[in-house]
């Protein structure tokens, strides 16, 4: 028996069938249809936005809320190293320069203390990461912009969609959030994401970048007569059947969220009891976090190790993996950085960790085996 890597397995049946039926019956299959406005409200009413407009990807999302921000040459925009490569190429494709910063080494998030020495005149936007849905050092964050108000905090948030800290919502601490509905996330419509818009400055304009430079939502509102090209963008909108998928996993959040942190619990369960003997480390939760479950991840002692482990586990048929590689490393990396700065504990930590999978069918008969599978490797390695 093979146990896959941290996709979704979710088959269409009952409502998600019925709904995109009716999406496609409706004949209002592109975006801003429906379900598309449902879905919005949905996410509107979980975080307070002043808009959400549902997009064709994450990385959509931040293009749209890079857009925003009307970079000019010079320009740079901060970025934790550790991250998927989407976080720093839609700014860099506005023109920006990126400024790679290193993540803390507790919840692997964006680090508070080295993003106060990149920080200067030329930073427009500062870009945290909760990676695997467990809030970054956010106060530490805010505290470090505190003395440059000029500069917008724009969440990705793509692994992050219902965790919380300390009660607030992720993705409601900035200017901007982007959220992502691929398939290998909790809630998915196989690609997907969503711009949540936290200031009512930004309504009216990211409406019109969302709609191909047009005023086309304000006409669709009753707001305008016609509608005609007003400014830059792009097609950024999601189709109504997929959203129809969408809808109906958030029907299901509940549930999709109680498997997966059922998972998450079992996997911390089995694999604490054995972590000081062989040295490794599990995913650390601060106190006042609420995580999503999003992945379940093990820091092992060192890049060597990793890799034996990872080869051992695949022969044995369960697919764990690595996760990313630091942009600042990479040759995309260099070719837009800002400058080179370093990010020690970044490269530290993509040599030492190794995933496990995760998602939303896994069985408990699965989980358990990946855990059999992981302690044998690590057994027969230290």
């Amino acid at each position: 028996m093979t146990v896959q890597v941290p996709f979704n397995r979710l088959e269409l049946e009952g409502a998600e069938l019925d709904y995109m039926a009716a999406a496609i019956r409706g004949g209002r299959t592109t975006s801003s249809g429906p379900f598309s406005l449902k879905v919005e409200a949905l996410l509107q009413e979980e975080t307070g936005a002043q808009e959400v407009l549902l997009t064709k990807s994450c990385t959509a999302a931040l293009e749209l809320a890079a857009m925003m921000l009307d970079l000019k040459p010079g320009d740079t925009v901060v970025v934790p190293s550790f991250t998927f490569v989407s976080t720093a190429l839609a700014f860099a494709r506005e023109g920006a320069r990126i400024l790679f910063c290193d993540v803390e080494e507790r919840t692997l998030g964006l680090d508070p203390a080295h993003l106060r020495s990149l920080l200067d005149d030329t930073v427009r936007a500062v870009v945290p990461v909760h990676y695997a849905g467990v809030a970054c050092e956010i106060e530490g964050i805010r505290a470090a912009l505190a003395d440059w108000p000029a500069v917008s905090l724009i969440e990705d948030n793509a692994q992050g969609l219902f965790g919380r800290w300390r009660g607030q919502p992720l993705g409601t601490f900035g200017r901007f959030a982007a959220l992502s509905f691929h398939e290998t996330k909790n809630i998915t419509c196989g690609e997907g994401g969503a711009l949540v818009v936290h200031e009512s400055r930004d309504i009216d304009r990211a409406r019109v970048l969302f709609d191909k430079g047009t005023n086309r939502r304000a006409y669709f509102l009753g707001q305008a007569d016609k509608y005609t090209w007003r400014d830059n963008g792009s097609s950024f909108g999601l189709s109504d059947i997929l959203a129809a998928h969408l809808y109906a996993q958030f029907e299901q959040r509940a549930s999709i969220q109680g498997r997966r942190r059922e998972v998450f619990e079992r996997y911390e369960r089995l694999l604490r009891p054995q972590a000081d003997e062989f040295g490794y480390r599990l995913p650390v939760v601060p106190d006042g976090a609420e995580h999503t479950s999003h992945l379940f991840y093990v820091l092992l002692p060192d890049r060597s190790t990793r890799d034996r482990v990872l080869k051992s586990m695949r022969a044995d048929g369960v697919h764990a993996a690595s996760h990313y590689v630091p942009l600042h490393s990479s040759e995309g990396g260099r070719r837009f950085e800002a400058r080179p700065t370093e990010c020690p504990v970044a490269e530290d930590v993509s040599g030492r960790l190794l995933r496990l999978p995760l998602y939303n069918s896994l069985a408990p008969a699965d989980s358990d085996r990946v855990v059999d599978s992981f302690l044998a490797a690590v057994s027969s390695i230290m």
